[in-house]
């Protein structure tokens, strides 16, 4: 028995799963303070007669903390690497608010190695512990800290957390070979805001555990990942970036959990905005390039998502010529403003059930009646962001299966240009916080070679190794983990046979 939990913008959904059937599920709308939307959707399920072993939740508190800025802990970051990477300064491309809630403060020492592991200079240390006295008295609560090629040598980023925390033993530092890519500024940027995270990550992990011992559940929780898997308590404490696009990434492994469709379009219509991804090989396809976190450019793992202000909650307004759809949404206020509900704005949900989409499912449609002649014009170019949306997210011409699913699936009606079928597969409504339950725990390497040193083979083993012991870290069974993907890169412009390899495993929770 395993409970997943979503957090959305409108609603908090909860399932409650017995393998792979789903027992029970219910929605509540989501709360200001998150927490008691989820404890609000978790009352509505049995769980006195289907006591779970699990809990696992996918929520949106730490994506929150980063737009709005709120919670953040001053954070100084540390480079490791002069003179060779002082061109471009730590935080330069930071947006002014973010930089100076974090305290704008930077700093730039010797040390780092090349790719090959070649030590460019040796650490600064004298210096370090300069800086991390200076920070201590200066009240920085966190410390970003990040080398040239640390992903492929540690040992200088190691070496400088060691340092900083016998001088600062109460600072919370964050090293970004455990974070991002190889690529220094953008694995740098996502180092700094996964420290920047770690008080708002203390308290939400804090919060839930009495939240959820206060209504009976004492049981193991995990925290839903970007990539659709998941991480112990533990390590969401001290790795809270790696949350922050659990939702999409839920739908779509939901998705592919209820329509047994493993490469696929999904469709995620939730209330406040649609998410359009792909599915390759049951899991979701990450992005390529670098992801914009908060206007900050990261290369951590992410998912390829495309997403616009489309959801049940999107306030329409009609002129005497012309009308517009969001990008503004109700939100969790959806039951309390729409129209079909007794409200006075006029939302996506009141279109679809005066078109007729929707009229079993919500509200009152005899409110929307007078709606009918426009109803169907708006629903149409609903339709039409929907198609734009899939065609965009498509790689190629041929048309693709689609899985349309979340809670707002309904206000898009029959057939969808661009794809081969539409599937709307059972409980799609809560396809998100089924994608939570289901997840598997995984481990994931990215690194360089050098093939003069060491065979292929031997370099592919090694990389598997260390995501291995990761996902063995997150939770996961070692009897039950497999290989998701290996993915090689021959660099060329080195002067070496050196080859970039990434490599990914997941397997069942222990």
């Amino acid at each position: 028995m395993r409970v997943g939990i979503d957090v959305g913008g409108t609603n908090t959904d909860a399932v409650l799963m017995d393998g792979a059937r789903v027992v029970a599920f219910n929605k509540a709308p989501t709360t200001r303070d998150v927490t008691s939307g989820i404890v609000a959707a978790l009352r509505g399920l049995p769980l006195a007669a289907h006591p779970p072993r699990a809990v696992m939740l996918g929520t949106t508190h730490l994506t929150n903390a980063i737009v709005e800025r709120k919670g953040l802990a001053r954070t100084a970051v540390i480079r490791i690497g002069a003179p060779a990477t002082a061109a471009i300064p730590p935080l330069a491309d930071f947006p002014d608010d973010l930089r100076a809630a974090l305290g704008g403060q930077w700093f730039l020492i010797e040390g780092g190695h090349e790719f090959d592991g070649r030590e460019i200079n040796p650490l600064d240390t004298a210096r370090l512990r300069e800086i991390a006295a200076r920070l201590r008295d200066d009240d920085f609560q966190a410390v970003a800290l990040c080398a040239v090629f640390a992903p492929l040598t540690r040992a200088h980023e190691e070496r400088a957390r060691e340092i900083v925390q016998n001088v600062a033993p109460e600072m919370y530092v964050s090293v970004s070979h455990q974070i991002g890519r190889l690529g220094l500024l953008e694995r740098e940027n996502a180092t700094i805001l996964n420290a920047s995270l770690s008080p708002v990550a203390r308290r939400i992990v804090s919060g839930l555990r009495d939240a959820l011992k206060g209504i009976g559940l004492n049981d193991a929780l995990y925290f839903s990942q970007n990539d659709g898997t998941l991480m112990a308590t533990e390590l969401a404490e001290q790795y809270p970036i790696l949350t922050v696009a659990s939702g999409p990434t839920n739908s779509m492994r939901g998705a592919a959990f209820l329509s047994g469709v493993k490469n696929a379009v999904v469709v995620d219509i939730g209330g406040t905005t649609t998410d359009v991804g792909v599915l390759q090989n049951g899991f979701p396809r990450e992005a390529g390039a670098a992801v914009s976190v908060g206007g900050v450019r990261t290369n951590f793992r992410m998912p390829d998502v495309y997403s616009f202000g489309l959801g049940g909650g999107s306030v329409v307004r009609i002129s005497d010529r012309a009308f517009t759809i969001g990008p503004d949404s109700v939100g969790y206020l959806l039951t309390e403003r729409a129209r079909v509900f007794g409200g006075d704005v006029l939302t996506a949900s009141d279109v679809a059930v005066a078109a007729r989409f929707a009229v079993a499912q919500m509200g009152d449609p005899a409110r929307v009646a007078h709606l009918a002649a426009n109803a169907r014009e708006i629903a149409r170019a609903m339709q039409a962001q929907v198609e734009r949306a899939i065609d965009r997210m498509k790689t190629r011409a041929e048309n693709v299966p689609v899985i349309l699913v979340g809670g707002g699936s309904c206000l898009i009606e029959g057939e969808l240009a661009g794809a081969s079928e539409v599937i709307r597969p059972p409980h799609a409504q809560v396809a998100n916080a089924i994608g939570a339950a289901i997840a598997q725990a995984s481990g994931e390497v990215d690194r360089v070679y050098d093939l003069s040193a060491m065979s292929r083979g031997a370099a592919v083993e090694d990389a598997l190794g260390f995501a291995r012991e990761r996902a063995i870290r997150a939770g996961a069974l070692p009897t039950t983990i497999e290989v998701v993907e290996v993915e090689e890169v021959p660099l060329t412009y080195l002067p070496s046979n050196a080859v970039r390899i990434r490599v990914k495993v997941a397997g069942e929770i222990n």
